[in-house]
């Protein structure tokens, strides 16, 4: 799916390389989810149980500004 790919980019472009090992923990256990639910929780869909997960899934949308639900992803 294009979206996703388009928002995975942007994330990976500007915050990786300063991510957290924590936080690239969260974000393999993301990606290793079904495409549908992936899209739900990108996309606003469905709110991730998990919230290291929706506080990534919050940092991807950037809708903060880095600091992920109990993540502190900076």
């Amino acid at each position: 799916m294009k979206e996703l790919d388009v928002l995975l980019e942007r994330y990976v472009r500007s915050r990786l390389s300063e991510a957290s090992s924590e936080e690239r923990q969260t974000l393999t256990r993301l990606l290793e989810l079904p495409d549908p639910l992936l899209s739900d929780y990108l996309f606003g869909h469905a709110a991730a149980p998990d919230p290291r997960i929706a506080g990534l899934v919050a940092v991807i949308r950037g809708q903060t500004p880095g600091h992920a639900a109990r993540g502190e992803y900076r």
